[in-house]
């Protein structure tokens, strides 16, 4: 790994952690703060809503700035955000801080991937994006657990301090190892930024990222009662499961990044017909326990197979002015995550099975399918508008050359 990418990798494992960590402390948040659990599961909505919102606002804020700046700037945003989680009194400020904290991290992954693109060739751009990204998957399954421990053992107080460790050590990375300027173009401004927000193909790949994160969040919000009804599986291996979900993460992160790197549209496309037949032969077997854990897997490994090519395709949409688009594709994953959730409940209060719930993720798999051909459909036409056009400048040239 480039030290440059190691740099943002760790910034987005400290990232990774902070966004998910609060899940498994919700009991002793509640606990210490005087709260119901449901209201200390708020603070994970207040976190998404902040990402959602705080990722064009700081994009547009940032789009005149060189890039190097504003990462630091962001990743010294999530150290005194979580500090100020970290000693906060009460639960408001608790969610104030959340939220001050969620305004980051779009912005920081969506300009952190043009960044470390733009650190590599143009044939390895999408591994580098994956490389970054590779951060997000290890907190889930080194950070968030070992974050949890820490917070049963010691206070969730103390799980925040330990991610601001990490956070510091991030900043520091990132001032030392990435370059001022990687010799490519920084961004043209805030008009440059918006006026690529007019690509039809740049909707197109965040409206497939928001679907394909739909489709997971829909069944992966109620993997529990999924596991340990369904599936006959026992509650404590439920967590065992999860760090396997993790490492698929993690492998799939890898695998989307070189896949996409060689056919992009086409592992976007092949991966969505794969979730379609994972999720479908998951409802089908989910009365087995060896054949769900073999699923979750698959499942895992296909989640974020999807992640880096669709990344890298809104940076190459909007290759003249990407900071704002690959932040706002950060925001339709999020816009993902908490649709699919509300989906998938939906879908039980309708009388959806649990068994039955993974049909409901195949279904949002199927539409973000159909949306990917279109966009892949456009691709062509434009390729063949341009080689027609080509064509038509060598023919009109060809009587002059002869002169």
């Amino acid at each position: 790994m480039p030290l440059p990418i190691l740099a943002l990798a760790i910034a987005s494992f400290c990232i990774g952690t902070t966004e998910f960590v609060i899940m498994g402390l919700l009991p002793e948040v509640a606990a210490d703060l005087g709260v119901s659990i449901p209201d200390a599961g708020l603070l994970v909505t207040g976190y998404a809503l902040g990402v959602v919102v705080g990722a064009p606002i700081i994009a547009i804020a940032t789009a005149s700035f060189p890039r190097k700046p504003v990462l630091i700037g962001l990743a010294t945003l999530f150290v005194i955000g979580n500090l100020l989680c970290a000693l906060a009194p009460n639960y408001w400020m608790l969610m104030l801080a959340r939220v001050v904290t969620a305004f980051g991290h779009g912005a920081f992954f969506g300009i952190g991937s043009v960044v470390a693109a733009n650190l590599v060739p143009r044939h390895k751009r999408a591994s580098a994006i994956a490389l970054m990204f590779a951060g997000l998957t290890l907190a889930n399954i080194l950070g968030v657990p070992a974050g949890t421990a820490l917070g049963e053992v010691y206070g969730w107080r103390a799980t925040f301090f330990a991610v601001v460790a990490i956070g510091v050590v991030a900043v520091i990375a990132i001032v030392l190892l990435v370059p001022a300027s990687n010799g490519q173009q920084e961004s043209g401004g805030i008009l440059s930024e918006v006026r690529v927000l007019g690509k039809l193909q740049v909707w197109l790949a965040m409206l497939i990222s928001a679907l394909a994160s739909a489709g997971l969040f829909a069944v992966f919000t109620y993997i529990k009662p999924i596991l340990t009804d369904v599936s006959g599986i026992p509650t404590p291996m439920v967590t065992w499961i999860l760090l396997l979900f993790g490492a698929g993460m993690t492998v799939g992160n890898i695998i989307g990044g070189k896949l996409a790197d060689w056919k992009l549209m086409p592992t976007v496309i092949g991966t969505l017909v794969a979730l379609i037949l994972v999720h479908s032969l998951f409802a089908e077997v989910s009365g087995s326990a060896a054949a769900t854990i073999a699923i979750v897997f698959v499942w895992g490994v296909l989640t974020f197979v999807i992640v880096p090519p669709l990344q890298m395709r809104v940076v190459e949409a909007a290759d003249e002015a990407p900071n704002l688009a690959a932040t706002l594709n950060q925001g339709a994953f999020n816009v993902g995550n908490a649709s699919g959730a509300w989906i998938g409940g939906a879908a039980l209060t309708w009388g959806v099975s649990y068994q039955n719930l993974p049909f409901v993720g195949a279904a949002l798999a199927l539409v973000g399918l159909f949306v990917a051909l279109w966009s892949l459909l456009l691709d062509r036409r434009a390729y063949r508008e341009r080689q027609l056009a080509e064509e038509g400048q060598r023919l009109a040239l060809e009587p002059l050359a002869g002169v």
